[in-house]
């Protein structure tokens, strides 16, 4: 009888090294000369798992968000694990965005994920695991087919694949 095999996706950041890039983002705030004397800021609230950022003006608040991608990308968080609200204006004439980081897979966006991997036609069995998608199947091929299949597809979330065995 044949071994079977599986995977599983999920949507994971790693916390320290989104922590490292926040205070990298700060510091460069704190220490720019555009952002002298402004309201330019970045928070993390680690608990609610949300970013604050605010500005005098809209063109400071697309650089602030420029400064805090950037950082971001240089650590290797991606960049679909932030999903951002619409900028707001401040009645004090500032202007703030906020950001909610996205952990684990919506059971929509599993569903999705589980009618993309049906719809390949393998002899694969994808099921919702928690806030995971665990694909099985006996050949290991079809099981990279899928992996292919969903690095290419566009769910909105940032993908990783873990637990191949």
């Amino acid at each position: 009888m044949a071994q079977e095999h599986s995977f599983d996706a999920v949507s994971k950041v790693n916390l320290q090294e989104f922590r490292n890039a926040m205070q990298q983002a700060q510091k460069e705030l704190a220490t720019r000369f555009d952002f002298r004397g402004t309201s330019a800021s970045a928070e993390f609230d680690e608990a609610a798992k949300r970013v604050d950022l605010a500005a005098d003006h809209h063109v400071q608040l697309k650089s602030v968000l420029d400064v805090v991608e950037t950082k971001l990308a240089k650590r290797g968080v991606p960049m679909k694990a932030l999903r951002w609200d619409a900028p707001e204006q401040l009645p004090s004439g500032g202007m703030k965005q906020r950001g909610t980081l996205q952990e684990g897979i919506p059971s929509e966006k599993a569903k999705d994920i589980v009618k993309t991997v049906k719809a390949l036609g393998l002899k694969v069995q994808p099921r919702i695991d928690g806030d995971a998608v665990r694909v099985s199947g006996k050949s290991l091929d079809d099981l990279q087919a899928v992996i292919q299949a969903l690095k290419n597809a566009d769910f909105g979330l940032a993908l990783q694949f873990e637990n191949y065995r």
